[in-house]
């Protein structure tokens, strides 16, 4: 049986705020609680994608600390922006 939008997108906000670090918690809980719904079916393939990476591996891609994979590119940009607006009010 395949997992229903309304329940993936559960799945994915509930995993975005329960990350193992705080600050990836902060960052992607908001995100997910304001984006998920709007995602399209391929950016949200990408992000739930991101969401099995290692919160060592993304923090630093967020952070502009290492370099991002092809693939995330624009998400963690996109990702990155909206952390950034969240915390310059």
């Amino acid at each position: 049986m395949s997992e229903t939008r309304e329940s993936r997108l559960k799945r994915m906000a509930m995993r975005s705020w329960r990350r193992g670090t705080k600050e990836m918690d902060l960052i992607l809980g908001p995100y997910a609680d304001a984006e998920l719904v709007g995602l399209n079916g391929e950016v949200l393939e990408l992000y739930d994608a991101l969401l099995l990476e290692n919160d060592q591996d993304i923090y630093p891609w967020i952070a502009g600390a290492a370099p991002v994979p092809e693939r995330f590119r624009a998400l963690i940009a996109e990702i990155a922006a909206f952390a950034r607006s969240r915390h310059h009010t």
